[in-house]
């Protein structure tokens, strides 16, 4: 459903968020780079989606090609570190950045691997406002980033088709989150360059699942990312106190 001229009028991009992300997107693709972090725990992210996902539609997480026929869209790209899997396990995947060096990076590395994926320069807004519909919407580390958290979560919920499902990765808005990921990752391990995130900009998830019960999705199910400092490895868990995932449902 396309949606009101107010919110197309309003935007989700924060150009100094999209600046920061351009000037190290040669870096996506470096396992020791800066997106170091990503590289780390992306296959648990990659475990839950497609657990999440299998059991929503239906479909064997044990399948050498378990979401073959879904329509998804990564919404926040960047340079294709989990549309690729994702169009791996027979899923037709668009991607979509705000940044175009992104996006410029994402295709070279797809067309490398002989990956098919649709990636756009864009917004969310923008593709809700087309009335362009997915099996399901991802957004994973985007929500903590972006100018205006309600409208890009009302547009990427007007995205999800019915009977459809929505995935969010973030850092909630606690004490601990912000020794972990704020003073530990940047200026301690320094993972992460420093001012990568503002902690006032990390949601709670009640304060997500509020926005998703209004706009037509209802919260499924929640699992938290713990970092063990003594193997290096993430796991899941379910302590949302720092890196949580969501998953909500649009019935």
């Amino acid at each position: 459903m396309a949606q009101s001229a107010e919110m197309q009028a309003r935007g989700t991009v924060d150009a100094d968020e999209v600046r920061r992300f351009a000037d190290i997107a040669a870096e996506w693709w470096d396992p020791d780079g800066k997106f170091a972090p990503l590289h780390r725990f992306n296959p648990v992210r990659l475990a839950y989606l497609r657990d999440a996902l299998c059991e929503r539609f239906g479909r064997s997480p044990r399948s050498m090609r378990p979401l073959e026929g879904l329509r998804l869209l990564d919404i926040g790209c960047g340079g294709g570190l989990i549309a690729e899997p994702l169009a791996r396990m027979g899923a037709t995947v668009t991607g979509v950045d705000a940044a175009e060096r992104n996006i410029a990076v994402a295709r070279a590395h797809a067309a490398e691997e002989g990956v098919e994926i649709d990636y756009r320069a864009t917004t969310a807004e923008s593709l809700a406002g087309a009335g362009e519909a997915f099996d399901a919407v991802i957004a994973l580390e985007v929500v903590e980033h972006v100018a205006d958290l309600a409208l890009f979560l009302e547009s990427c919920a007007a995205l999800v088709r019915p009977g459809g499902a929505m995935a969010l990765a973030t850092l909630n808005r606690t004490p601990k989150s912000f020794l972990f990921a704020i003073v530990g990752a940047e200026y301690v391990m320094r993972w992460l360059p420093r001012g990568t995130h503002d902690w006032r900009k990390f949601p709670r998830p009640s304060e997500i699942a509020a926005v998703l019960g209004r706009a037509g999705l209802r919260l499924d199910d929640t699992a938290g990312m713990t970092y063990d400092p003594l193997s290096g490895d993430w796991r899941r868990s379910r302590d949302l106190s720092v890196n949580y995932m969501l998953f909500a449902v649009k019935d």
